[in-house]
């Protein structure tokens, strides 16, 4: 009887400390699984903001690009524009300098004669 007694003491210590390592190891699990839950919400958090700065630097450099193009557009229209006055008052010019050359040789061959 007293065996008996020894045995079902020992089987419920036995048990008593099988269920309480099994809470232990389950209590660790969860920490275990509340720090990783924990390290990627940080890690997407963390991401999101990579990709927010990151479209934000490539929509000013986008902006940079076209003000740049935009400014050498007008510099080239600008250009153009002057090319296309000179062209056009340029038979002018020309016309007034070769009648004066004209009417001043026109002069030196009269006073030379």
């Amino acid at each position: 009887m007293i065996l008996l007694t020894i045995g079902l003491s020992l089987n419920i210590i036995a048990i008593g400390v099988l269920f309480y390592l099994g809470y232990q190891k389950n209590k660790q699990l969860e920490n275990k699984l509340k720090n990783s839950s924990l390290a990627l919400l940080s890690l997407q958090e963390e991401f999101t903001k990579y990709q927010i700065s990151e479209k934000r630097l490539k929509e000013k450099e986008t902006a940079k690009i076209e003000i740049r193009h935009d400014n050498i557009a007008k510099s080239i229209q600008k250009n153009e524009d002057r090319i296309h006055l000179m062209n056009k008052t340029l038979p002018n010019k020309i016309g007034k300098i070769v009648s004066q050359v004209e009417f001043a040789q026109n002069i030196i061959n009269k006073n030379v004669k």
